[in-house]
């Protein structure tokens, strides 16, 4: 296993953590999961998972090894009645705070994260005073956290916290698909994206990975953006080349998709090399949405780029993908196929028809 320094701290992070999302309901499963793991030198863990029963795994792996262990807790996800949902309201988020630090058996969070910020409203009220931002920063003075950081898939929200000054670390989704950049439409979001790691690493904050496989959708041509399929280890290395990446933390169901992401460890140079992605070409981007947002402004304020994005990784099996969508202040159903955005759409995706079928889809 490879370790990175985290600039501010100096904790070693090993370049593969875990996700939690896709981890079984089944407590023994996940524990042996977390237990071959820590053992294959993996030391950081996100603790979000789409269920409640993994915080028990949790306990159960890292019992007298918690110095150890590197944890990234989140605050706004919350477990009430076994399931993930997301929340702003303070008290709910202390009370799940402080389950989860008596049900892991801990007194503190190595990372505690402002849970999936995406827009300006929202910001706004984690940002308010007597809110969220200042809890978790009282937190930190006590102690109970001992990094601030956020989750957040969109660059402008990452930007405005980081010029907060104090993250440390954060979490952001990248993956060649997201980061999809050929000739003239590498503008906009996708050279705002670029601007942020190289701003993180110039700044020393660091940078844990989120859906470096696009939520599997790169590892499938049937879902892949660039009709062409990727590998683990191509993903992987890709997100680790981006300035400020410290550590990939990749979803498993199970013990044999944990080993099929530990491969990377002992990946040869080819296995590893992502080249072909310059062998792209637009032709294979035709009628895809890549998230792009070209098409904004939206004349009602849809974020049509995560409305697409959401539902592309809950057909892909990411089972919080619904949740990031509810939270959204508009949704599919709120298009009013008013032709803008296919006008201005550089790829030619159907976005009112398409529209209707995500409607549809969540409102199951």
């Amino acid at each position: 296993m490879e370790y990175r320094t985290l600039p501010h701290g100096g904790e070693k992070i090993s370049t593969i953590g875990l996700g939690a999302g896709s981890l079984p309901e089944d407590v023994e499963q996940s524990t042996k999961i977390l237990d071959t793991a820590i053992q294959s030198g993996i030391n950081f863990f996100d603790m979000a998972p789409s269920i409640q029963a993994p915080f028990y795994a949790y306990a159960q792996a890292f019992a007298g090894r918690r110095d150890k262990i590197l944890t990234q807790m989140h605050f706004g996800a919350v477990y009430a009645g076994g399931k993930y949902g997301w929340t702003r309201e303070l008290e709910e988020i202390k009370e799940q705070f402080a389950w989860n630090l008596r049900t892991v058996g801990t007194d503190y969070t190595d990372f505690g994260f402002i849970h999936c910020t995406d827009d300006q409203e929202d910001l706004d009220k984690v940002l308010a005073p007597g809110g969220l931002w200042d809890y978790m920063k009282f937190l930190k003075a006590e102690g109970k956290v001992r990094h601030l950081g956020f989750s957040s898939h969109d660059p402008g929200i990452a930007r405005q916290l980081l010029d907060t000054g104090l993250i440390n670390l954060f979490m952001f989704s990248i993956n060649p698909a997201y980061d999809y950049q050929k000739g003239e439409y590498g503008k906009g979001e996708v050279a705002e994206r670029a601007r942020l790691y190289w701003d993180c690493e110039k700044e020393g904050v660091g940078i844990s990975v989120m859906k470096p496989f696009a939520g599997g959708q790169l590892l499938d041509e049937k879902t892949s953006l660039f009709k062409r399929t990727l590998i683990h280890t191509q993903c992987i290395q890709y997100a680790l080349d981006r300035p400020a990446v410290m550590t990939v933390l990749p979803g498993v169901r199970s013990l044999e998709d944990l080993h099929t992401v530990l491969r990377y460890v002992a990946a040869t140079r080819e296995e590893r090399d992502y080249s072909i992605i310059g062998e792209f070409t637009l032709a294979t981007a035709e009628g895809v949405c890549v998230y792009c947002n070209h098409c904004q402004p939206c004349s009602m304020g849809l974020n049509v780029g995560l409305i697409n994005k959401y539902y592309d990784l809950a057909l892909a099996g990411d089972e919080m993908a619904k949740g990031h969508y509810d939270k959204l202040p508009l949704h599919a159903g709120d298009c009013v196929k008013c032709g803008h955005c296919e006008s201005r759409c550089p790829f030619h995706v159907k976005q009112e028809s398409r529209m209707v079928e995500i409607a549809e889809y969540f409102s199951k």
